[in-house]
């Protein structure tokens, strides 16, 4: 596939992600957009289940692989998400809003806030996916740098993870869709 995420990755078993908001392969709601795109910025629901007994946390992440970036473009991300956490509710991703599990903690997107940022491909760009992954991990919490970023922590973590569950949903310019 076409600017896989997962490319060079370590290949691991799988377990089950799902949404009650976003189907695998549909379009995102447009809450689930950035505010610039007419959305909320707003995480949807996700639980996961099956992942292995020997979990200690779990990361969660957006990635945008279609981005015109060369380098595709994270929207969100969390790391140290404790084994015990099977769902994150929708707007978890809002630091706001209070919703994220206590040890949890999000890193900086590309606009360097740490927040969900909804899908918002440039006009004209055509349809993009969103992958939503879950990765469970046999540490309990990342040592990750001060300042780090979601490239960076997916480098750190990729010898700890021990299984991952993934869908994409897609996005396009909102006159486009």
């Amino acid at each position: 596939m076409a600017n896989d995420p997962n490319w060079q990755l370590p290949v691991v078993p799988t377990f089950e992600l799902s949404s009650p908001e976003v189907k695998p392969g549909t379009y995102l709601p447009v809450w689930a957009r950035a505010t610039g795109a007419g959305g909320e910025d707003r995480s949807p629901t996700l639980s996961w289940s099956g992942a292995p007994a020997e979990t200690k946390s779990y990361v969660v992440t957006m990635y945008d692989p279609d981005a015109p970036t060369g380098s595709g473009y994270w929207h969100w991300a969390v790391h140290d998400i404790p084994a015990s956490i099977t769902a994150l509710p929708a707007d978890a991703g809002n630091p706001e809003s209070g919703l994220m599990p206590a040890g949890a903690k999000m890193i900086a997107n590309e606009i360097r806030q740490e927040r969900f940022q909804g899908a918002a491909p440039p006009a004209g760009h055509g349809d993009h996916r969103y992958f939503f992954t879950v990765s469970a991990l046999n540490v309990a919490r990342l040592e990750l740098p001060a300042g780090c970023t979601p490239a960076v922590m997916g480098f750190v973590m990729r010898n700890s993870v021990i299984a991952r569950a993934q869908f994409f949903a897609l996005a396009n310019t909102p006159a486009e869709d």
